[in-house]
């Protein structure tokens, strides 16, 4: 399992949560206390993120590709794949957090984008504004309440959008793509602010608090990782500089393609989850943090 987002706090060796009947997908956590999960057996659970009790299941018709919390932490999203006749959808549910464990198991809002079927979303600093990425590329935002698509940008990436985070004020986010891009963006206008050009398909892309870099990761596609050496299969972390577009470092382990990557909140750590089975927990040493990422310049103004 990859514990993704804020759940940073618990004892990962004394806390079990139970897996999904089949591969889970995503995970996330607000303030700690809760988490979210979805999988391909059709289910959403929320779980008490310091025992492992699963405290609500919601199902569907299909396999759940993507969960979120909105920046308050009063809503979760999920992103339902399009198969068997049915048609993808996006559904927002409130979370009743005084009593978990009775929620409400329809959708206050529920809406399936036309054309190309969303992969990845995330609520933006709005949380009546949901920000997606799509399979043809596409990046675009949706007003929850009416589930109308109010912006767009058509030509975000050439390929499916694999990944999208936002930043901690969520004024702009990263996406990653199989075009072998990751890209920053305004989150109010999605235009693409800075981009960075890889030698390999993406899975993932996360932004450092607190420091100018940008982590992406994935590599060749895990049906060929048994004839490529980790090196030539491109599986390493990969830093760039969010400012100067340029790669500033890589930090190897896996070896098999890298699925998704988390930084702490407070820019001390980062997670790697990859197809080799392995979530990889790295600290920053002093050297990242006394490190000059603009050389003379200086540092800016925060």
């Amino acid at each position: 399992m990859c514990i993704r987002d804020r759940v940073w706090t618990v004892d990962i060796d004394c806390t079990n949560f139970p897996p999904h009947s089949k591969r889970s997908s995503n995970f996330y956590a607000a303030q700690s206390r809760f988490m979210l999960s979805g999988a391909a057996d059709n289910m959403m659970k929320l779980w008490d993120a310091s025992t492992g009790k699963c405290l609500y299941t919601w199902e569907f018709p299909t396999a759940v590709k993507r969960v979120a919390w909105s920046d308050d932490d009063k809503q979760i999203l999920c992103i339902t794949e399009q198969r068997m006749g049915y048609q993808g959808a996006i559904r927002v549910f409130t979370i009743n957090r005084e009593d978990p464990t009775n929620q409400d198991a329809d959708p206050y809002s529920e809406f399936n984008p036309v054309k190309s079927k969303a992969t990845v979303a995330a609520f933006s600093y709005d949380n009546d504004i949901i920000i997606t990425g799509h399979e043809s590329g596409k990046v675009a935002a949706f007003d929850v309440k009416a589930g109308e698509e109010i912006n767009a940008n058509e030509r975000a990436h050439s390929e499916p959008v694999t990944d999208l985070q936002m930043s901690l004020d969520r004024t702009y986010f990263i996406t990653s793509s199989k075009d072998k891009t990751a890209k920053l963006h305004d989150t109010k206008t999605l235009d693409v602010l800075k981009n960075y050009a890889t030698d390999g398909p993406l899975n993932s892309a996360a932004i450092a608090p607190g420091r100018p870099y940008i982590l992406v990761g994935g590599g060749q596609e895990a049906m060929n990782v048994t004839t490529t050496s980790a090196r030539q299969g491109k599986f390493e972390t990969r830093f760039w500089h969010k400012i100067f577009e340029e790669e500033v470092g890589r930090v190897k382990g896996h070896f098999g393609p890298i699925n998704t990557i988390a930084v702490h909140p407070a820019g001390i750590q980062y997670a790697s989850g990859g197809e080799d089975g392995y979530v990889r927990l790295h600290t920053f040493d002093e050297g990242y943090f006394r490190a000059r990422p603009y050389g003379d310049l200086g540092e800016p103004d925060e």
